[in-house]
């Protein structure tokens, strides 16, 4: 049996990728193996969102390459999109494929067993205007199931390469949508995390559709427990979709609406297209539809031209957003951007104490989220054994990301719980069960 091995790099998106480009194999008979074992093939799954991911990715490649200099190594995704003649130029790649065509990666792959030549597959991203249909049906070692609605981003911010690298808006079809929810519902997941580029521009190139169609279809597909966007810009908050959030009780209170910059004039640089008064008036708004809403954010510190005024404004804004949790960035030059041929870069000192006293702020909300569940019972879907100085543990979360450890045995993996907060914490907080409410996922039987 022919047996292929795996490394992911970057986003969610890039992992369901990886996932589809499994299936393809298994289909073929294929085995899958650790990336560190001898395989026949090695799939890198790159990332470019920085200069960093570029070298990771090459670092990996070369990896596989002195793993087994005789296996066919096969480069995907974003960085492979922007530059495959940099990724070709590396002794011993055979296939550059991009981030479309993936459908066709097996026959690439046969071409390459009798050949042996390279191949490079790659073409235009920005002419292609088709979402690229990838099903997964089931996840390896995962009760929280992906489902990829959408491909690419027309936005163009100052300091962002993706859309060089995933191309214009598309959208998925939404009876395709609906019908791969539905295998997953029948493969026993209890939730399913909406996934993309741009998640929320869902439906913005479907005629009379929308995210917050898609999201009542959804909530009509039986068994299907929890739905969670996996991040929505505040601009694509419509009122229908907030309709959707204050009605459907199968939506998580759990929203992650990145904001990178709590200054009006970082926001401008950056060419987000919000303000600081429209971000929290959308913020207003999901909190009275959603009472007791996880809000989760995405902040970039230290952008070009940021003084310590509009850091410190920034911090006050994000003070009084109240976040659960804020991922921390400091800003990084990506080249072929505009951001990174502005002049007034940042000190790197500079960004490290302001990342540092962002981080510090985001653990205080998230303590301060968590304190106010105490006491009450809530239910988690525990994903895993949690690994610590206990044995007899899982972790799990619940609907509005709080991330609950507590004791119990690993066949509650993929079961609702019904658990009781005892212990507020950062990062994970203390929990002790109640009660099952559903079988587990038919998978991990």
């Amino acid at each position: 049996m022919s047996s292929v091995a795996f490394h992911t790099l970057g986003c969610k998106v890039n992992f369901y990728d990886t996932e589809a480009i499994w299936q393809m194999f298994k289909h073929e008979g294929y085995e899958q193996v650790d990336f560190e074992q001898t395989a026949d093939v090695y799939v890198i799954n790159t990332c470019t969102v920085t200069n960093t991911g570029d070298k990771k990715s090459r670092q990996m490649i070369r990896r596989a390459i002195r793993r087994n200099p005789e296996a066919i190594i096969a480069v995907t995704g974003c960085y492979a999109q922007t530059s495959p003649a940099e990724i070709l130029a590396i002794p011993g790649v055979d296939l550059v494929i991009g981030t479309q065509d993936r459908d066709k990666i097996m026959t690439y792959v046969n071409e390459i067993k009798s050949k042996r030549e390279p191949i490079n597959a790659v073409r235009n991203i920005m002419k292609t205007r088709q979402f690229e249909e990838l099903d997964v049906p089931d996840f390896a070692d995962r009760t929280r199931a992906f489902l990829k609605i959408q491909e690419g981003c027309n936005n163009f911010c100052t300091f962002c390469i993706i859309p060089w690298s995933r191309g214009l808006m598309r959208s998925r079809e939404p009876e395709s949508v609906i019908k791969q929810a539905r295998m997953l519902v029948a493969a026993g997941y209890q939730e399913i995390v909406l996934t993309g580029i741009h998640t929320g521009g869902y439906g913005e190139d479907i005629d009379n559709y929308s995210l917050a169609k898609l999201l009542w279809d959804l909530d009509k597909v039986e068994g299907l427990k929890r739905i969670r966007i996996s991040s929505i810009e505040a601009s694509q908050i419509t009122d229908e979709v907030l309709e959707v959030l204050a009605s459907s009780d199968k939506m998580c209170r759990h929203l992650h609406v990145p904001l990178q910059a709590g200054n009006d004039t970082v926001l401008g640089r950056m060419r987000r297209k919000y303000t600081t008064e429209e971000f929290g008036r959308k913020i207003e708004l999901i909190h009275k539809a959603m009472p007791d809403v996880a809000i989760t954010t995405d902040i970039i510190v230290g952008f070009p031209g940021e003084t310590d005024e509009m850091f410190r404004e920034g911090f006050e804004f994000m003070q009084a957003m109240k976040f659960s949790e804020m991922h921390v960035f400091p800003y990084s030059q990506r080249t072929g951007t505009p951001a990174a041929r502005m002049t007034d870069q940042i000190d790197e000192e500079v960004k490290n104490e302001r990342v540092h006293e962002l981080i510090d702020l985001s653990e205080k909300m998230q303590l301060a989220y968590a304190e106010k569940f105490v006491g009450q019972t809530l239910e988690v879907i525990p994903e895993r054994a949690h690994k610590g100085d206990e044995d007899g543990l899982v972790m799990g979360y619940t609907d509005n990301y709080i991330q609950v450890v507590f004791p119990g045995s690993e066949d509650l993996i993929g079961r609702v719980c019904q658990v009781k907060l005892i212990e507020a914490g950062v990062n994970e907080c203390k929990g002790e069960l109640v009660g099952v409410v559903q079988l587990a996922k038919a998978a991990n039987n």
